[in-house]
């Protein structure tokens, strides 16, 4: 498990713009769900292959080292952030606290809807998602009107956001970035 730890934090440190340090790996590692973050780690770890790959060939060649250069479509954020409607939506970084707004969970593979300036009402359950998702309409049924917050919602967890706040935080939710086009 300690081989993984490293891996992972060898891909943050790649991937991931002035990402934090891990203190606890160990114990991240341990409440990670392997069938949750399977697809991530291997895609993640192919891109890396190919980068080495590529660093490799440059430096056989002569060539410098690659510079930094702007994030190409199709990219995940890192961390993965919610906000409330006065937060910007879009790719999220350490740098750029965006809320995503590709959000899809891993649960019940359903793409994460959101509200603007809603909230949910403290009678929503499980079955209300469960039988109305992905019809915004008989949502709309549960949603309070609050000014900056942000209502989030898949078939199986549902969650309101006031300010930003790292998806990490809230570990109830299985929710990753789905990819930013362009």
């Amino acid at each position: 498990m300690a081989d993984l730890d490293e891996l992972l934090d060898e891909v943050e440190k790649k991937f991931c713009v002035a990402a934090p340090p891990r203190a606890d790996a160990n114990k991240a590692a341990k409440k990670r769900s392997p069938s949750g973050v399977s697809e991530d780690i291997d895609a993640l770890l192919e891109d890396l292959k190919e980068d080495r790959h590529s660093e490799a060939a440059g430096a056989q060649s002569g060539r410098e080292k690659k510079k930094l250069q702007p994030q190409p479509a199709g990219t995940k954020c890192c961390p993965v952030f919610l906000g409330g409607s006065s937060v910007t939506n879009g790719l999220g970084t350490m740098l750029s606290k965006r809320s995503c707004d590709q959000l899809r969970c891993t649960s019940c593979d359903f793409r994460v809807l959101t509200f603007d300036d809603c909230e949910w009402d403290d009678s929503c359950d499980y079955l209300f998602f469960r039988n109305n998702m992905p019809e915004r309409e008989k949502l709309r049924a549960k949603l309070k009107r609050r000014r900056g917050s942000r209502s989030y919602a898949c078939q199986c967890s549902w969650f309101t956001a006031a300010e930003a706040a790292d998806l990490r935080d809230h570990r109830r939710l299985r929710w990753v970035c789905g990819k930013h086009r362009d």
